[in-house]
């Protein structure tokens, strides 16, 4: 009996052994996680302030690495590709799993990592063609000798890094997924690159325009969704002289619009929250005499942060800034001589044309009054625990088919039956710019760098110490008619193609303006007198308009000037729209309730700070106002979803038409008034405030009602900062939304010797154990900035120098 029980129990032992030391599908094994010698608790880390010294394949000659109290490497190289090498080996050190996990997100490889449940998001990706864009781009950036040897030695830092790894060493979401990390590759610098250009350039709603020009006609149509807005302060001040003749534009062709039946759509739309806000102020606004530059690109807030400081040192540079993870070099930063920054334009550069086959077989497709060959290309998605999948897409010369007849697509508002037209499908070397920029001494040198950038469209602005100030929208504009792609497209007229390119130089551009600074917040770029078509809407000109409002009235500004800008909470759509609105409402029908709420508004100083309750109910009734008005005219269901026209064209029948028939419910009988409308949006407004939150009171403030949350990759809660107390929003300077915001904060003060400050919600390490995952989160919090230290030899002192790594 004894025995039996022994092998009874030997055998329950050796089985639960081998089950937790397997994976069972897409479940990881947990035996390796829990280990004692491999699994999580080897990812604790403490303060370390010992220096290193590390002896590497890889480097032509010594580098070192001084390493401040907030842990962001300054890099002193002999040569470039020792510059780079290091900070691809610092980087893996402190981000590789976020490196590995965005870069497989664009190439379609996230079922590798967690099963089939992530299956349709992989085919989605390779269906837009990210492969088929960053295979073009690699190519692209190897083809030059000064990006070749950026990327190459980048790459080979991130791998001397993997080579040294062991299992107990991987990085803790490695651990918890249950994989290895694999090689490098320079074709991973492009997919990261083309995932950026994704995240940013890809609000299409062609379907969406069509759908409502379907159902409306042009004249409704282009009454409601008009080219430019009632409300408008343009990124280039209106006025501006074209310095340049253009070139001649295409013609509209009489048939512009395709003959479409209305079709289902949930393409993941462009968040508006999603954009950034930068501007420069020239020396006779700056208290010093020479300009101060700000930037703070907006973008879903993140752990590990989006961006990696760092300051590389070489012959040819001194560059401190932010850098991506994936890509080499600063993206946003200054020098000795200038600053720049970023903020996304929004161009129109993503286009659905619609294809006719020759028959079934689907070989060949009609274009030009010929029938032109389709190619196949063969997508390979392995799946962890299954069998790989093969996908076949089609592509025509205006790009892959995303979803052909009888398939449903992974985001259904992707037009079946259509081939997609995308800026991030051309070969380009984009990360030639930032090399350039990174070395950049004058205006001249930052003209140049900009014009070899294509994707995606960018406003740079820039600052020297020659006390010049620009900014540019830019990036590669397709040559089209007014108006091409706001409409589904029709694929066999060649009419309908993209006709070239908008000239380099002839990117809309502004120097020196009289008005004493430069900036943007995603706004249009230009006034109607531009002669090209970038896009038809743009982001909503509330933040551009209360950023130029308090750069026009800013005198000696400093450095802290400018950081009390960023942080600017003012809501502009309500001082806007609440002495419109307000005498419209019907204060007798109101409940106890509600006439306390109407109060509060009513008292409200149009601030979105943390304490507030106005911001609440004022966000909450213009959402239910936008369904009261539009609803029912646009209405979303499985056959066809049509988009509502802006808030700014809603506010404008509301100023000069409040009679207009729009406020009508036409699902009623009664009809309905403005007075009805902005009443009963109001009460529902309060009313479900009061079903989330209780009782109006605290629970009702801002930062408790928004709840920004900053989320693991992963999802993975535990790993996450939640519920973090923040003013702003969408639409304001500080536009701190519930899951989007100031992604990096930084301030540039340009001078004889820069002064820089900068933070963002997060740390420099990816690594939850560590000290340095969340230590910035307060400062970001409190809308204060760290001084960005500015080394100019590894020789320099400051305390807050605390250790040094060499590597050999």
């Amino acid at each position: 009996m004894q025995y039996t029980k022994a092998i009874l129990v030997s055998l329950g032992t050796i089985s639960l052994i081998w089950a937790l030391n397997r994976s069972w599908g897409s479940i990881p094994a947990f035996a390796p996680l829990l280990s004692p010698f491999v699994g999580f608790w080897q990812n604790a880390e403490s303060v370390n302030n010992a220096d290193e010294e590390i002896t590497l394949e890889g480097t032509k000659a010594p580098v070192t690495v001084i390493f401040d109290d907030l842990a962001i490497p300054h890099v002193f190289a002999q040569n470039d590709a020792d510059a780079y090498f290091t900070q691809g080996y610092l980087t893996a050190r402190d981000r590789l799993w976020q490196m590995e996990f965005q870069t497989h997100a664009a190439a379609g490889r996230v079922s590798e990592l967690v099963g089939d449940k992530a299956l349709e998001l992989d085919r989605y990706n390779r269906r837009l063609g990210m492969g088929f864009g960053a295979e073009k781009a690699v190519k692209e950036m190897l083809a030059d000798p000064r990006t070749r040897e950026a990327i190459e030695s980048y790459t080979a830092g991130i791998n001397a890094y993997i080579n040294q790894l062991s299992p107990s060493g991987y990085p803790l979401e490695y651990k918890l997924l249950g994989y290895a990390p694999e090689p490098w590759q320079p074709i991973k610098c492009a997919y990261f690159l083309k995932y950026m250009s994704g995240v940013l350039a890809l609000g299409a709603d062609d379907l969406n325009m069509s759908n409502v020009l379907k159902k409306y006609g042009t004249v409704v149509t282009n009454d409601l969704f008009p080219d430019y807005p009632f409300r408008e302060d343009p990124i280039i001040p209106a006025g501006t002289k074209w310095d340049f003749t253009p070139v001649k534009i295409p013609a509209v062709p009489a048939n512009s619009q395709t003959d479409t039946k209305p079709l289902a759509m949930n393409w993941p739309e462009h968040d508006p929250a999603i954009g950034s806000n930068n501007w420069a102020v020239g020396p006779q606004k700056s208290a010093t005499g020479y300009p101060i530059l700000a930037n703070d690109p907006h973008l879903t807030l993140s752990l590990p942060s989006i961006w990696y400081q760092i300051q590389l040192v070489t012959p040819t540079m001194n560059v401190y800034g932010a850098s991506m993870p994936g890509s080499p070099g600063v993206i946003i930063g200054f020098n000795k001589q200038i600053a720049w920054g970023v903020t996304n334009v929004g161009a129109d550069v993503l286009d659905f044309y619609q294809i006719r086959f020759k028959d079934a077989s689907r070989r060949e497709y009609w274009h030009d009054n010929k029938w032109k060959p389709v190619t196949r290309r063969l997508e390979v998605i392995k799946v962890k625990g299954q069998a790989d999948v093969i996908d076949t897409v089609l592509y025509t010369h205006h790009g892959p088919i995303m979803y052909e007849v009888g398939q449903k697509p992974f985001a259904s508002n992707v037009p079946v039956g259509y081939a997609a037209r995308w800026i991030a499908h051309e070969a380009s070397n984009d990360f030639l710019t930032y090399y350039l920029l990174d070395r950049a001494k004058n205006h001249d040198d930052y003209r140049k760098a900009l014009s070899s950038y294509s994707a995606p469209a960018q406003n740079f602005v820039f600052a020297d110490i020659a006390k010049d100030i620009a900014i540019s929208p830019n990036g590669r504009f397709p040559l089209k008619w007014k108006d091409q792609g706001k409409f589904l497209l029709d694929g066999t007229n060649p009419a309908h193609d993209w006709q070239g390119w908008i000239p380099a130089a002839q990117n809309p551009h502004v120097k020196n303006p009289s008005r004493g600074f430069v900036s943007s917040a995603n706004q249009s770029s230009t006034d109607p007198t531009y002669p090209y078509y970038i896009n038809w809407q743009f982001g909503s000109y509330e933040r551009g308009a209360r950023i130029n409002q308090r750069l026009t009235a800013m005198k000696n500004a400093t450095a802290d000037s400018l950081r009390v800008l960023q942080n600017d909470n003012r809501n502009v759509r309500a001082t806007d729209a609440l002495p419109v609105f307000l005498p419209y409402i019907q204060e007798k029908g109101l409940s106890g309730a509600q006439a306390k709420a109407l109060a509060i508004i009513k008292k409200w100083q149009y601030n979105n700070d943390v304490a507030e309750i106005g911001p609440t109910i004022f966000t909450e009734w213009m959402r239910q106002c936008m369904d009261g008005v539009w609803k029912d005219d646009f209405p979303g269901n499985d056959s066809t979803t049509l988009r509502y026209p802006s808030f700014d064209r809603m506010l404008q029948l509301a100023e000069k038409d409040p009679a207009s028939h729009w406020f009508d419910d036409i699902t009623t009988p009664a009809k309905e008034t403005i007075v009805l409308v902005l009443t009963k949006s109001f009460q529902s407004a309060v009313d479900s405030l009061t079903h989330r939150h209780g009782p109006l009171g605290e629970s009702w403030q801002w930062g408790k009602h928004k709840a920004t949350r900053i989320g693991h990759l992963a999802r993975l809660d535990a790993l996450s900062a939640l519920n973090v107390q923040i003013g702003g929003g969408a639409g304001i300077v500080n536009a701190t939304t519930e899951r989007t915001g100031p992604s990096w904060r930084m301030v540039v003060a340009l001078g004889p010797t820069p002064k820089a400050y900068g933070v963002y919600p997060g740390g420099q390490s990816g690594n939850p154990g560590s000290p340095y995952y969340l230590n910035m989160l307060e400062t970001w919090r409190t809308g204060q900035l760290n001084e960005l230290l500015f080394l100019q030899t590894a020789q320099d002192k400051n305390p807050r120098l605390k250790r040094k790594l060499t590597l050999k």
